[in-house]
């Protein structure tokens, strides 16, 4: 019966069978040293004389563990019989038992198939597993409904740009940037607390180290609230869940990346400021107006939160209604809507949404919007929908603020961008 490598050090003094990929081959004349990796870890191989297969070449190997202080993880198996269940070709397009820091983002990418086979790019993916079970397990203890909807779509509620258009029989629709007039139809039905986890797609003309065309969002829509208010309040506690989960389960991972964990203690000091706040401290600290938010904005504003709170994170909430989608509750010229920046990168967009329809209907001329072409939506809201609101946060920037990646791509297990549609 095959052992995981993880568990080869409980069976000192007996003979195992351990599978999985070859990952480095030492060979010194009269002896060989081979690490052999499967899902759980690696584990050193000692061979009498040279190996004949190639690396990541796929085994069974049988043999004796014993004790060895200089071996990886102090133990080793004395191989006494291999098979190759399946030899690979000796020209590896890109090192997988590498430090992936080594080399670059594009030969990773374009060697996707083959460097996600490195154990620590893998690692990225084990924790992003991670984050989604208890986005979803913390979301149920809440009483939320999971709902899956379509990711095609006749209009976009959210406007008809950044949008990706597709053949659909003999009509043309469009591929979903979030599923908002789904979400809030679910809310209207009853249901009042839902999520979903599912891709959206933004046909944006970007090519930087922080957007993907195709990006997996985790979406919360909740019914009965006062404010925004109440949905940072869930974040918040959401958050934490995640956070001391990833911190748990995953601590060596962490390490591995020599990424600080986040205290889950400190995101309740997660500071709330205003975007006309938020424009002062960044205007003070860069020395010069500034009259819009940007991506260097958002580094200085979690500076600033780290250093004034203890965390660099902050809610920036009060946007103007011009920065907002149409269906977001107006205040005055702001809007009941936040962002939620996180080491220098925006995670989180959220915030009240309009729930009457009588003021829905007055709203949409102001975005140059009619009743008929937004007519399922307005249904939702000719038939009552209660005061509701709701976030969307990016799977990847999440993943990738948590391990401290350079690139959101390395999030992603096959990015989509402006250039990139294969593998």
């Amino acid at each position: 019966m095959r052992v995981l490598i993880r568990d080869v050090p409980a069976n000192v003094g007996s003979t195992v069978t351990v599978s999985g990929w070859i990952h480095r081959i030492r060979e010194l004349g009269a002896v060989s040293f081979v690490l052999v990796r499967d899902r759980t870890g690696i584990v050193q191989v000692v061979y009498e004389g040279g190996v004949e297969f190639t690396l990541e070449s796929v085994v069974t190997i049988f043999g004796d563990v014993v004790e060895n202080p200089k071996a990886p993880g102090g133990f080793e198996v004395k191989a006494t019989h291999t098979d190759v269940l399946a030899p690979a070709v000796a020209d590896l397009p890109i090192a997988v038992n590498q430090d992936p820091d080594a080399v670059g983002i594009d030969a990773i990418l374009d060697n996707r198939i083959v460097s996600l086979r490195n154990p620590k790019i893998r690692s990225i993916f084990t924790v992003q597993s991670t984050i989604l079970r208890l986005f979803a397990e913390f979301l149920r203890s809440e009483q939320f409904t999971e709902i899956k909807t379509s990711k095609l779509i006749g209009t976009g509620t959210e406007g008809g740009t950044g949008l990706f258009s597709v053949q659909y029989f003999d009509d043309t629709v469009y591929l979903a940037q979030s599923p908002q007039f789904y979400k809030q139809t679910m809310v209207a039905s009853g249901l009042e607390r839902v999520f979903e986890i599912g891709a959206a797609y933004r046909a944006e003309k970007h090519d930087t180290p922080r957007h993907l065309n195709e990006y997996v969002s985790l979406d919360v829509e909740m019914a009965f609230i006062e404010n925004e208010n109440d949905l940072m309040d869930l974040e918040c506690r959401l958050l934490q869940h995640i956070v001391a989960g990833v911190n748990t389960e995953h601590h060596d991972i962490l390490e591995s990346w020599g990424i600080e964990p986040v205290d889950p203690e400190a995101i309740e000091r997660i500071p709330r400021i205003s975007h006309d706040d938020a424009k002062e401290i960044v205007s003070t600290a860069l020395g010069r107006r500034v009259f819009e938010l940007n991506p260097e904005s958002e580094r200085v504003l979690s500076d600033w939160a780290r250093t004034e709170h203890g965390i660099d994170a902050v809610f920036v909430h009060g946007f103007p209604r011009k920065k907002r989608p149409f269906y977001t509750y107006p205040d005055g010229l702001k809007t009941r809507s936040f962002d939620l920046i996180f080491r220098g990168l925006e995670i989180t967009t959220g915030g009240q949404r309009i729930h009457e329809y009588a003021m829905l209907r007055d709203t949409l001329p102001k975005f140059g919007l009619t009743e008929n072409g937004l007519a399922d939506y307005m249904q939702i809201f000719r038939y009552g929908c209660p005061p509701h609101g709701g976030f969307a946060i990016g799977l990847e920037r999440l993943t990738q603020k948590l391990l401290g990646l350079q690139n959101v791509k390395e999030a992603s297990l096959f990015p989509r961008d402006r250039r990139r549609t294969r593998p």
